[in-house]
């Protein structure tokens, strides 16, 4: 239905005084890493990104990031200070929400108490006028969808927090919006009902042409409903990609840190070359980059050099002892049914391991103990190396 293309947009929350103004020049907000400039708080800064039609966009970041005031100026609901917003090919900076062709769908649901589910998903379309024999359909049809055709004659205190997001949907997809904005929707739901509203999400989309732009701090929303994902922090675009490129290769140490649960391992260690190529050094023990690696490594032309290595959880094997193997002392054993999170002190810092439990054999059979010692290691194919002073992937970006 709509292509949404982001150019250079900025968003400025000027100061209230110019005494604040003067103070804040070349300086940086202690209590979000946002940049302060004269003109005023950078909420947002440089954002470009073109949407594709019918494409799912996720934008994922810490609180304070700047994603909802990013969605809320896609909305038409926060000014734009910079850049331009085009949807279908017209600028769209000084429209009004209303002649957007765009809905929301607000983390609070945003019903009508007094209002019966039916009234409430058909209160857009009556705004408009549209006859009543088309309301009734649309609303019909939404409600179908949704799966709440039994809850039409229900008013929202009647109903679930999970049927009450329905009906937010509903009445946001009975107007056939281009554009299909969702500002953390599932923020309220208990973890049950949030499984079971995503994969909702991720049918309707597949009934419905529109484009849909949503927000979320959930990482895992992300990753499942995102066709792409935008990664923010401190009102920045840290990375843009499919959720497997942002796992398989983040851009950065924030990035391979926010994306993957638990957290990627980071390790102090160095980068080193010699005649075979690249190999990296951690705690005496060698490990050679995969060839793709090696490759990646030599087209940025990295020098050796001090590096911060990380490992996911996951990608750590547990080994019986033997030469090339990492040492480490079981502090906290988590059983989680098919695996066990281990959280080890190791090289001096704390290490976690994801290890299945189907593979233990022997003293693992029985699980893990605080105080046990473990050997464990990890290939050249599952690391990633990040800069020491940019905190960027080295594979990615040169020095």
């Amino acid at each position: 239905m709509a292509e949404v293309v982001l150019k250079h947009i900025k968003k400025v929350y000027p100061h209230s005084d110019a005494k604040k103004r003067k103070k804040a020049k070349g300086a940086a907000s202690n209590a979000t890493n946002l940049l302060v400039t004269e003109e005023g708080v950078l909420a947002v800064q440089d954002f470009n990104l073109d949407i594709k039609d019918r494409e799912f966009i996720v934008l994922v970041g810490p609180s304070g990031c700047g994603k909802s005031t990013t969605l809320r100026m896609v909305a038409g609901l926060e000014e734009i200070s910079g850049g331009e917003l085009t949807i279908d090919g017209k600028l769209m900076n000084d429209v009004a929400p209303k002649d957007r062709d765009i809905a929301m769908v607000f983390q609070s649901y945003a019903l009508y108490p007094h209002m019966t589910v039916r009234d409430n998903m058909a209160f857009p379309l009556k705004l408009k006028k549209v006859p009543a024999d088309q309301i009734k359909k649309k609303v019909d049809e939404a409600a179908e969808i949704l799966g709440i055709t039994e809850y039409l004659d229900r008013k929202p205190k009647a109903l679930s927090g999970g049927q009450r997001q329905r009906v937010a949907i509903g009445r946001a997809i009975v107007r056939e919006p281009k554009v299909l904005l969702m500002d953390e929707p599932l923020s309220n739901l208990d973890a049950k009902l949030r499984n079971q509203m995503r994969a909702e999400i991720i049918k309707l989309r597949q009934r419905i042409d529109t484009t849909f732009i949503y927000v979320t701090h959930d990482q895992t929303e992300a990753m499942t409903l995102g066709d792409r994902i935008v990664i923010m922090k401190d009102g920045v675009v840290q990375q843009i990609g499919t959720p497997q490129q942002v796992f398989d290769d983040p851009a950065n140490i924030f990035v391979a840190g926010f994306i993957g649960v638990p957290q990627m391992n980071f390790f102090d260690a160095e980068l080193l070359k010699d005649s075979e190529g690249y190999l990296v050094k951690l705690d005496e023990i060698e490990i050679r980059p995969s060839a793709e690696k090696q490759a990646n490594l030599e087209k940025n032309n990295v020098e050796p050099q001090a590096i911060t290595l990380g490992v996911r959880p996951e990608h750590i094997a547990l080994m019986g002892e033997g030469k090339g193997m990492f040492h480490g002392t079981v502090d906290v054993s988590e059983m989680m049914g098919s695996s066990v999170h281990l959280h080890l002190d190791s090289l001096g810092k704390k290490v976690i391991i994801i290890a299945q439990t189907m593979d233990f054999k022997g003293e693992y059979a029985e699980g893990f103990t605080p105080g046990q010692e473990v050997a464990y290691t990890f290939g050249g194919n599952v690391i990633h190396m990040f800069s020491k002073e940019t905190d960027e992937n080295l594979e990615f970006s040169a020095e």
